[in-house]
This record gives C-alpha cells, sequence and structure tokens, in this order.
C-alpha cells in the first residue's frame, strides 16, 4: 500500500514539474530543440535540474540493497550500444522534434488540457502495442528485428 502511494505522489510531483517546467508547451519544446533558428535555452535548465539529483539518487541507490520502501533495487541493466537503442532513440528525437512531445508530459497535458495531449498518447501506446509483434513477426521469418534478409 505504502508504495502504491509513494507512486502516486512521485507520479504527481513529476506530472507538476513538467507543467510548471512548461515541458508541456510544445512550442516552448520545439523551441529548445531549434538550435540553430530561434532557439529558446531555458529547458536546459530544467534537464540539468532533473540531471544533477538523478546523478545523487544513482550513487546514493549504488551503495544500497534495499530501498526507502523495503524493497530490493534492481540489479544496473547492462550498457550496451546497439541497433535497437540507436533505432529507439533516433524515433524518440524524431518524435519529440516533430510534435514537441514526450510520454512524460503527453500524459501530463492529457490530464490538464484534455484532447491536446490525447492523439499523441493514444498514438505512442499503439506504438508499444504493435513493436512487439512486429518484432515476433520479423523474427519468426528469419530476419532480425530491424533488417531484412539479403
Amino acid at each position: 500500500m505504502m508504495r502504491m502511494v509513494f507512486s502516486a505522489l512521485s507520479g504527481a510531483l513529476f506530472g507538476a514539474g513538467l507543467l510548471v517546467s512548461g515541458m508541456v508547451d510544445t512550442v516552448k519544446v520545439q523551441g529548445w530543440l531549434d538550435v540553430f533558428g530561434d532557439w529558446d535555452p531555458t529547458l536546459a535548465f530544467v534537464m540539468g535540474g532533473a540531471i544533477l539529483p538523478m546523478a545523487i539518487a544513482w550513487r546514493v541507490a549504488e551503495r544500497r540493497k534495499i530501498a526507502v520502501l523495503g524493497t530490493p533495487i534492481p540489479a544496473k541493466p547492462p550498457q550496451k550500444l546497439d541497433r535497437d537503442l540507436i533505432l529507439g532513440s533516433v524515433l524518440f528525437g524524431a518524435g519529440w522534434g516533430l510534435v514537441g512531445l514526450c510520454p512524460g508530459p503527453a500524459l501530463a497535458m492529457t490530464f490538464v488540457n484534455g484532447s491536446s495531449g490525447l492523439v499523441f498518447l493514444v498514438a505512442m501506446v499503439a506504438a508499444m502495442v504493435v513493436t512487439p509483434a512486429l518484432r515476433r513477426a520479423l523474427t519468426s521469418k528469419g530476419e532480425t528485428p530491424w533488417t531484412s534478409a539479403r
């Protein structure tokens, strides 16, 4: 029960931070990404404000075996740079640049502005549902997931 309460509080705090920082304003996000045009550097402070505490939190978590709420801290996943990571990063960046939203802000925007983020959210969930099936279909045909047979 406490885990659910803390999860809800963390999610609400995260969403509030996205709203206050302007991360749900698609024009502001696209302005930050437009480095060679009318660049708006203010979101760099938001990113820095998120990266610094997380860097500290990861250092603290590395020394602990059990989280504050008593659950085990999972092992750090292996760091590998592969085709899936690169393709996912490119698709994420392209979507973020074209629309000005990523998953967290889209969800926050949907709860606050209604339909503005809903279309993006539905498309994102649809892609998350379709991708594993597409990957299985390609793999079952003897192809690796993001390449074609020669």
